[in-house]
């Protein structure tokens, strides 16, 4: 089974002037394709700080992050972002959808923004709205969906590039049970159907144990 990603003797600190407080210490960490993976812990534990490492969103102070199979220490930040945008979706606890935009033009967005026809990249759209339950509110914008329907928008955004691996920061956290039920039941079975992997942040051990396995971050490392 191949790695989708790899991190070693990862380390970061926050820097406050000259005050340096260490959040990370050395990680290591290894998610294979297929797998899905929660990350739990306490608020301010570093838990979003390192999927922001993992995505190469932000630099470790010392250690090293591999996505499918490059280092990103060696790359830099033009093709961390076509890295990013091939192998990577991100799905965060608010949608930061596009609220100018429909359902429809903000999922397509990725695929325009690397260049893509602007008919294909719209079928594209359409298609994986459809196929998550979507298909009446295509041309709706954010503020005309609800909760769940604008956090369906936004993991269809994440998926539209069919990433290696969905990386999700507490992406049910903002929602009412009955739509976090949903939402997570449509990540575990997009990370079913597409065989990517998933690395889900929360707080909610009955989420947690939902996961292939669950991590717990404490102290700056994984146990």
């Amino acid at each position: 089974m191949s790695k989708i990603i790899e991190c070693s003797e990862l380390n970061y600190n926050y820097h406050n002037g000259s005050v340096q407080t260490p959040v990370l210490n050395a990680l290591n960490l290894v998610v294979n394709q297929s797998e899905s993976l929660a990350i739990v812990g306490q608020s301010g534990c570093g838990k979003s700080t390192l999927l922001n490492l993992l995505g190469g969103m932000s630099q470790p102070s010392a250690g090293k992050v591999m996505v499918n199979g490059s280092d990103l220490s060696q790359l830099n930040e033009k093709k961390i972002t076509l890295l990013r945008a091939q192998y990577l979706g991100f799905v965060y606890q608010f949608h930061h959808l596009l609220k100018d935009f429909s359902a429809l033009d903000n999922v397509a967005m990725p695929l325009l923004i690397r260049g893509d026809d602007t008919q294909t990249a719209l079928k594209k759209s359409s298609k994986i709205l459809t196929d998550i339950g979507l298909q009446d509110r295509l041309n709706h914008k954010p503020a005309e969906l609800s909760g769940g329907q604008r956090q369906r928008v936004a993991i269809a955004r994440a998926l539209i590039n069919k990433p290696n691996c969905l990386l999700a920061d507490e992406p049910t956290g903002n929602l009412d049970a009955k739509s976090a039920k949903e939402v997570l039941g449509l990540m575990m079975e997009l990370n079913q159907q597409q065989k990517s992997a998933l690395i889900l942040v929360t707080h909610d051990m009955s989420i947690a144990k939902k996961m292939d396995r669950f991590l717990t971050l404490e102290n700056g490392t994984l146990i």
